[in-house]
């Protein structure tokens, strides 16, 4: 029977999600060499060729993508291993690694970290701000357990390395200057604003997320300025210099919340939404720990 190495199988992985020897290396906290090394061992036991030149790069051949397609189960079957491991030695106890996006942290991670310090005290929660894809890269890494972002930065559903568990729908909110003329209209449409000068990030998910809600109600957004931070956003809103798209799970965030020169307005029929989504490494769902941060929260989720 082959010899099969799992390190070994953990550096394919990863030169697979991550394009470059040099960047897998850094994944890894490997040097490039020790990585090309590991895989040329990884070949010579297997018996086939593992890597091809491309370019000035290299790229897997189809007889790796055969072997990374079996061992995905392999590796999903070791994390439910070490679930099992875990609940037996641990029970109560452990620590779960969370990275989450800025706006997730205070409006879902820490009501669901309250949660768990009332009935799970032992259960040790380490929170990591992150953006999405980060967040990513750091799950498959092993350098957090689970993962918050928003489902358009996610992995589909059918990648095989991940589980993923949606939280939530957040509605997207209007954001006004107190003396526009739309602040009190009744029936509020996302249409209603296509003339409008739009503050939004100059790149990134919520540029992303702003455009696309603009695009699916008809219109392209006119980006007068750009702000990634609520604080910056509001205050260019309340100055009339412009209109925003708000989450309402950024509430939390706002240091002015309820202000005078702000109206935040609920947009009717056509409300967009930002879908948020939890992910663990699939197998890892049945790990104590990380099960009862997941159902935390899920509590938190429908509490909003």
């Amino acid at each position: 029977m082959t010899e099969w190495d799992i390190r070994k199988l953990q550096i394919l992985r990863a030169l697979r999600d991550h394009g470059t020897v040099t960047a897998t290396a850094q994944a890894l906290l490997m040097t490039p060499s020790a990585v090309s090394q590991q895989l040329t061992n990884l070949a010579k036991q297997l018996g086939v060729r593992l890597l091809e030149a491309h370019g000035r790069r290299v790229r897997l051949t189809d007889a790796a993508h055969l072997v990374l397609r079996h061992t995905e189960d392999v590796f999903a079957q070791l994390e439910r291993a070490d679930a099992a491991l875990a609940g037996y030695l641990e029970g109560e106890s452990g620590q779960v690694r969370v990275g989450a996006f800025s706006t997730a942290v205070p409006a879902l991670v820490v009501p669901a970290v309250t949660r768990l310090r009332a009935g799970h005290p032992g259960l040790e929660v380490r929170v990591r701000e992150a953006e999405a894809a980060e967040a990513y890269e750091l799950l498959s890494v092993g350098e957090v357990d689970l993962a918050l972002s928003l489902a358009a930065q996610a992995p589909t559903a059918r990648d095989p390395r991940f589980h993923r568990v949606p939280l939530l729908a957040d509605p997207l909110d209007v954001a006004l200057p107190a003396a526009h003329p739309l602040a009190a209209a009744p029936g509020l449409r996302l249409a209603d604003l296509s003339g409008e000068r739009w503050i939004f990030g100059g790149s990134g998910p919520w540029s992303e997320i702003t455009t696309t809600a603009c695009e699916a109600a008809g219109f392209v957004p006119e980006q007068a300025h750009s702000a990634a931070g609520w604080t910056a956003i509001l205050a260019m809103v309340e100055a009339g210099m412009g209109v925003a798209l708000v989450p309402r799970m950024a509430a939390a965030e706002r240091t002015t919340p309820g202000a005078p020169g702000v109206v935040m307005r609920v947009l009717d029929a056509d409300q967009p939404r930002r879908h948020v989504v939890a992910a663990v490494r699939r197998g890892a769902e049945d790990a104590p720990g990380i099960a009862r941060v997941l159902a935390a929260l899920r509590e938190a989720a429908g509490t909003r």
